[in-house]
């Protein structure tokens, strides 16, 4: 692990958060969990040239609010997945977690209070 994420990981439980991170192990086995949302937050074409995480709705960072503010039919419309409520476990990622920390106090600030990192 590169000593920039260390960094980041370790502030991030000193600073008294008690945001939980998503094992390897978890996010492969996702699909046996539709209830979960797996949120990719990078940028579209990080995506397309880096590969997209089986099982991710890919929500660039910019529109992170405004997806989840969408109306339900919406959002299943756009993304192809049921709209998260307040209560679903959520699984926001990223390449070194600064954009899925954002996203997950974006998703705070809506309601959201089940969230996960990987």
């Amino acid at each position: 692990m590169c000593a920039a994420l260390l960094n980041w990981v370790s502030n991030l439980f000193t600073a008294g958060n008690s945001m939980s991170i998503a094992t390897y192990e978890e996010v492969l086995d996702l699909p046996n969990h539709p209830e979960k949302l797996l949120i990719d937050v990078r940028g579209v074409d990080e995506v397309a040239s880096t590969g997209a995480i089986p099982t991710a709705v890919n929500i660039p960072l910019p529109t992170v609010e405004r997806a989840l503010q969408l109306p339900a039919d919406e959002f299943k419309a756009k993304y192809g997945r049921d709209k998260p409520t307040p209560e679903t476990e959520v699984i926001f990622s990223c390449k070194l977690g600064g954009r899925a920390q954002t996203a997950t106090n974006t998703a705070l600030g809506l309601g959201f209070t089940k969230y996960v990192f990987f």
